[in-house]
């Protein structure tokens, strides 16, 4: 297993993060428990949850995808090796802390300290604000449109309430999730300017469909040493290439929850369907090429991957030992020239 470092941390990560997001909702705690215990043993290092998970997210299951990791880190003397990332909740859930998502000083304490509660550690490796508390382009919404007082909470109350919660020790560094790269730049200019912690990284949704973050944020990454947690790097699971020519597989999770749309417009099965050609064409994986594509950028610090069973987390694991050849590379990128982020 690769490792690259996580920020300025001083602390290396995993190139393969394990996702947790299905442990709740498709997952039961046993196999949640299999697919930790198998991913560690193959020298995964980091693992990501939040306070809102499983997905999709409803009042009567968040929190359990960290009660399952809690009950599992129970009992590992190995707390110290391992890298646990959560998230505070956005605007927007009103069964996560009744609403009370608007990261204030306030707000954020609560979370922590729920969460903390759930994953029975004294402490979170990596805290990330889930999206952000402000009007933005995120989840895939195109086009800013400016709004009066849209921020609903200012960026400096923010940053202040997690550098306390670092100096009681409760959090250790801090990330960004779906955020802009005005949003980046302005809590790493605030952190500089106050002497309050740095964003460490950036957790963005990254892959062969939406490469969007190439535009502004990579640059970020690059010189701001504040590299991309890509996350959905299989776009839910389209370019493994199982739901082409109307294909739903039983139990897969675009076949389970409708309101999952993103990846599945006809631009996007269209350049599904060539990128699993070229896939086919080299004697690849169509999973494990997107999954390497990710891992070869040089921005990416870690790439989040989920499973639902052990044979797609033994794979997709097994995608940091895969190795893309020149000629693989250059027939990606002139799709890519053809069909840009069909899926932003």
């Amino acid at each position: 297993m690769e490792y690259r470092p996580l920020g300025t941390t001083g602390t290396d990560v995993s190139l393969i993060c394990l996702g947790t997001m299905t442990w709740g909702e498709q997952n039961t705690e046993a196999q949640a428990h299999e697919q930790l215990s198998y991913a560690v043993d193959q020298g995964i290092n980091f693992i990501d949850t939040a306070e809102m998970y499983p997905v999709p997210p409803k009042a009567e299951t968040a929190g359990r995808t960290e009660e399952y990791i809690g009950t599992w880190l129970r009992n590992r003397p190995d707390r110290d090796r391992l890298v646990l990332a959560s998230k505070i909740a956005g605007p927007g859930l009103d069964h996560c802390r009744d609403g009370a998502s608007r990261h204030t000083p306030e707000q954020l304490r609560e979370a922590v300290d729920g969460s903390l509660r759930r994953l029975q550690t004294d402490y979170i490796d990596l805290y990330q604000l889930h999206w952000p508390a402000r009007s933005a382009n995120y989840f895939g919404r195109l086009g800013y449109r400016p709004k009066d007082d849209d921020i609903l909470t200012p960026l400096e109350d923010t940053l202040e309430g997690l550098d306390k919660l670092i100096r009681e020790g409760k959090i250790r560094w801090i990330g960004v999730s779906n955020e802009t790269p005005w949003g980046v730049m302005k809590f790493l200019e605030l952190a500089e300017a106050r002497g309050w912690p740095r964003m460490q990284s950036i957790q963005n949704p990254y892959n062969l469909l939406n490469r969007t973050y190439e535009v502004g944020l990579a640059e970020v990454s690059h010189r701001e040493r504040c590299g991309l947690l890509a996350y959905s790097p299989l776009g839910f699971g389209m370019l493994s290439g199982k739901y082409l020519n109307d294909q739903w597989p039983e139990g897969a999770r675009l076949t389970l929850f409708s309101r999952f749309t993103r990846y599945l417009n006809e631009a996007g099965r269209a350049a599904t369907a060539e990128y699993v050609k070229i896939a086919h064409k080299h004697g690849l994986d169509p999973a494990q090429m997107a999954l390497a594509w990710v891992n070869s950028r040089a921005f990416v610090t870690s790439n989040i991957i989920g499973a639902t069973s052990m044979e797609q987390l033994r794979s997709n694991i097994a995608s940091a030992d895969v190795a893309l050849g020149e000629d693989v590379r250059e027939e990606i990128e002139a799709i890519h020239d053809r069909m840009p982020n069909p899926c932003p």
